[in-house]
């Protein structure tokens, strides 16, 4: 059976490339540290002094802290959701009348009014108790109605559905279709102006949240006709409305309470007062919502980070081998090392970008989408570490420890339930070619016109023009810095504590040779530069490094001024730079040596049937069916699985 549905439209390389350019928000109207890191400047300006929330912020996310901790311990009962793979309605109206659900929600429309900062911390603490209920909130408050509403709604929509969102109501975010993923281009779900009023058809897939949730954003297609520009639109929908039917509740190998569906439209009559935003502005919509949204991700893999070191240490402690506890041993003292200094610079990196999103003075699009790829990545390793440290213990179940006596450690879990977090959001695969396109628009835009095909001759004489005076004034200072001079950055290095200026002046050097790495390949390889994904990756992640480098040590800096554990926080950011160096030398290394190739040659010769052979000797355990349900539009023939909770 094919694996493409029958209704799903094709579309060209080119086309889908312009759907995601547009939806880009085009302009830097604000400065980014990212963005000039990227660029060989290393602006440690604009992150230090670290800056700090306001008092009255503070006072009040501490003490929404302290009762959301006390909740966490008294009413969060993480192995029933785990065993029963559901959040008891109880638990989630508790987190309602707590006020969990309007965190972020602005306090005249009856939410708390947090910050990022402290909607963050909330978070870590929640997802450490259950990453599902992290899901959750995190669902209905990042990327679900309220969000959006903020940044795009009218106030009429703001008063209508904000207190709903605050105190009663669960969100979702629907965008994904059973064959639509990163590419929207090909988005099969319509959106028919009807008077006034848009008739919805098609299927979402992944919802989160879809199945209790009671207000839907939803992503379709206008099409374009007379008074109507048409394009990707964004809509508040009412999840109890006709037609719309959860025609199955999702199972994954992990997060077993997430409130995941399959979610049919059919023929479902939606306002026009409901769409956010003018038709056409769907993508660029949720794109801007992400730019805050996906530090969410981090902030929950800080939570799991911070509990990861509580139980290597308690365990290392307890756990004795050849005379000694297993913690003295170099082979697991190293995988505590990693555990410890990495949740340090994840956590840098989680508050940096929080602070700089509350102030607003910065653009952070970059650093938010770096902390989701670091901190996705990261988590899992150490996640992995900790099972790995436990043992058989760390393989086991928690409920098939405790069967047997022993404390019930869901080490296997928080690996399960993590692995999640490198695809939701933007995978890590599409997040290194997000940031890679954001991280070359100075390229693009003053020499985008020279290496495009379809430019002609004259266009590309004034790009020309215009790319040789940019790199005339950009490459003659990218040859020297102050990562060259001893003494820069000496505020780094106070008497007593370990020397953090060094590290400083290694990423002010790295900054300029990533530039230089980039221009080169954008000369070598000028059009074909975008189908160099494992290029572009290792570029990004070099990036990565140097931004979490460049935070831990400004974090440790203000620690050392402001916290009784100052030399300690240079001890950790000084072992996460050292590990973070070895990481960025390979990264450039493989920059030029690497196999791209030769797997690509291999991956011709996979799908072409070359290696057939090597598949034999084993049986496929894999069900029958299509490798893409059918989403093709019609009333639904399933029963609704849709569970408010009240």
């Amino acid at each position: 059976m094919s694996a493409t549905p029958q209704h799903q439209a094709k579309v060209s390389e080119r086309e889908a490339r312009q759907v995601a350019e547009a939806a880009r928000e085009q302009d830097w109207r604000k400065p980014s540290f990212a963005k000039e890191l990227f660029l060989g400047r290393f602006r440690v300006d604009l992150i230090h002094p670290h800056p700090l929330p306001a008092d009255e912020d503070a006072r009040r996310g501490e003490e929404f802290l302290a009762k959301l901790r006390d909740f966490c311990e008294t009413e969060i009962d993480s192995a029933r959701i785990e065993r029963e793979a559901r959040i008891p309605d109880e638990t989630i109206n508790g987190l309602k009348e707590l006020g969990a659900f309007g965190m972020k929600i602005d306090t005249k429309y009856g939410g708390l009014g947090l910050t990022q900062v402290y909607y963050n911390k909330s978070l870590a603490l929640v997802g450490s108790a259950s990453p599902a209920i992290g899901a959750l909130l995190s669902a209905h408050q990042s990327i679900g109605v309220p969000q959006p509403l903020k940044l795009f709604g009218t106030q009429e929509q703001k008063d209508t559905f904000l207190p709903r969102c605050a105190r009663t109501d669960i969100s979702a975010f629907l965008l994904t279709e059973p064959d639509v993923g990163s590419d929207p281009a090909r988005l099969a779900t319509t959106a028919v102006p009807d008077g006034d009023a848009y008739v919805l058809d098609g299927v979402k897939l992944w919802t989160t949240n879809g199945v209790v949730a009671d207000l839907l954003v939803v992503m379709a297609r206008v099409p374009k006709s007379e008074g109507h520009k048409g394009g990707i639109t964004a809509f508040v929908v009412e999840a109890d409305s006709p037609g719309v039917t959860v025609e199955n509740r999702n199972a994954f190998m992990g997060l077993r309470g997430l409130e995941n569906g399959v979610t049919r439209f059919h023929q479902v009559r939606v306002p026009a007062a409901h769409r956010i935003g003018p038709e056409g502005a769907g993508l660029k919509i949720a794109l801007t919502t992400l730019n805050t949204g996906r530090l969410s991700l981090p902030a929950m893999c800080v939570g799991a980070g911070k509990w990861c070191l509580k139980i290597a240490r308690e365990w290392s402690a307890a756990r004795e081998q050849w005379g000694k506890p297993v913690a003295f041993h170099e082979a697991v003292g190293a995988k505590i090392s990693f555990i410890a200094a990495t949740t340090f610079a994840l956590e840098a990196v989680l508050d940096l970008s929080s602070q700089m999103a509350d102030e607003d003075r910065n653009d952070i699009r970059i650093e938010a989408a770096l902390a989701k790829l670091y901190g996705s990545e990261m988590a899992c390793l150490m996640a992995d570490e900790l099972v790995q440290i436990r043992g058989g213990r760390g393989f086991e179940t928690a409920d098939s420890l405790a069967a047997r006596g022993e404390r019930a450690v869901p080490a296997e879990q928080i690996l399960r339930d993590l692995r999640i977090n490198r695809i939701f959001e933007g995978s890590t695969e599409i997040m290194h070619l997000l940031i890679a396109r954001e991280a070359v628009d100075a390229h693009l835009s003053v020499a985008g016109d020279l290496i495009d095909p379809e430019k002609s001759l004259s266009d590309k004489a004034k790009a020309g023009a215009k790319a040789g005076g940019f790199y005339a004034r950009w490459l003659p200072k990218l040859v020297a810095g102050p990562g060259q001079l001893p003494r820069s950055y000496a505020e780094f290095h106070p008497e007593g504590h370990r020397d953090l200026s060094g590290h400083l002046r290694y990423v002010e050097r790295s900054a300029r040779k990533l530039a230089r790495s980039t221009f080169y390949a954008m000369s070598r390889w000028q059009g074909r530069m975008e189908t160099k994904q494992g290029f572009l990756g290792r570029i990004v992640d070099i990036g990565a490094e140097l931004f979490a480098m460049s935070a831990a040590c400004v974090r440790a800096e203000l620690l050392r001024t402001t916290e009784d554990y100052g030399r300690e926080a240079y001890q950790l950011a000084d072992v996460f730079c050292r590990q973070a160096r070895i990481r960025v030398d390979e990264l450039f290394d493989r920059l030029w040596t690497n196999t791209d190739e030769l797997d690509r040659k291999v991956v011709e010769g996979v799908l072409g049937g070359t290696y057939t052979w090597l598949e034999q000797g084993v049986v496929d355990p894999s069900g029958e069916g299509p490798w893409i349900a059918d989403a093709t539009p019609g009333p639904s023939k399933l029963e609704n699985l849709h569970r408010p909770v009240r």
